[in-house]
């Protein structure tokens, strides 16, 4: 049997003596979009920022292609090929929207680059219409797409979005979900964190509801669907 792409086991981890996961597990395979939901402060922001390096697990497994990655720094894991678009966005606000892009361009599976600057436009034509602004001029629907454009750029193996769609413009929101469907169809695993309970029931194919540090329910979109009170206990605040 093939390894998930991602496999996190019993994970634990926090802030100083703030504990804020405990034993959360999830897997996703290659080519699959997964999503984790949950209230705001449950622990998903946490969980993708310890999966990157950014938060030093205190217990439990995060394996990439069955490779034990846990305690690495962030880079080595980026290394591994997950693409991180953090919550905020944190555009260079002083570089052009090509020198963002550029910045963090990598090709580590060797081959041709499936990411260049130019696919990432034809992918985000608004980023070519801005190809020179500096990434502070730009709106945040803007700096969201040069955001995706940047962790795109590294050629991930798997493309991980916190709050892919907070904060913008409907017809904005709607951008980026069109293109996070053309992305699955050209067999790009991603993991997502948002809100928009019923653009997610569209595009994942599994789903992972987070409540107070770990996993509570998991399921298909069809199980979702069928459970009714799924929104009510684990969604709204």
């Amino acid at each position: 049997m093939t390894a998930p792409m991602l496999s996190v086991e019993s994970l634990t981890s926090g802030y100083g003596d703030s504990q804020v996961l405990f034993g959360m597990s999830f897997e996703i395979a290659a080519g699959e979009v997964v999503t984790l939901m949950g209230r705001n402060g449950m622990g998903k922001t946490t969980t993708v920022s310890t999966v990157m390096g950014l938060v030093r697990p205190t217990g439990g497994s995060i394996r990439v292609d069955g490779v034990p990655v846990q305690g690495q720094p962030p880079y080595r894991i980026a290394q591994r090929g997950l693409g991180l678009v953090p919550e905020g966005r944190q555009v260079f606000p002083t570089l052009t929207v090509e020198e963002n892009l550029v910045a963090t361009s990598a090709n580590r599976g060797g081959g041709p680059a499936r990411w260049t600057v130019d696919a990432v436009v034809e992918l985000f034509p608004r980023l070519g219409e801005r190809r020179r602004h500096l990434g502070g001029q730009l709106s945040g629907g803007e700096q969201q797409m040069l955001a995706i454009g940047r962790a795109l750029m590294t050629n991930p193996k798997l493309l991980i979005l916190d709050e892919a769609t907070e904060g913008l413009a409907p017809i904005i929101r709607e951008e980026i979900w069109n293109c996070l469907g053309r992305l699955k169809a050209e067999g790009e695993a991603i993991l997502v964190i948002d809100k928009t309970v019923s653009a997610l029931l569209g595009l994942a194919d599994r789903h992972y509801v987070v409540e107070k540090g770990q996993v509570v329910w998991q399921g298909d979109s069809g199980a979702f669907q069928a459970d009714a009170g799924i929104i009510d206990r684990y969604l709204h605040v």
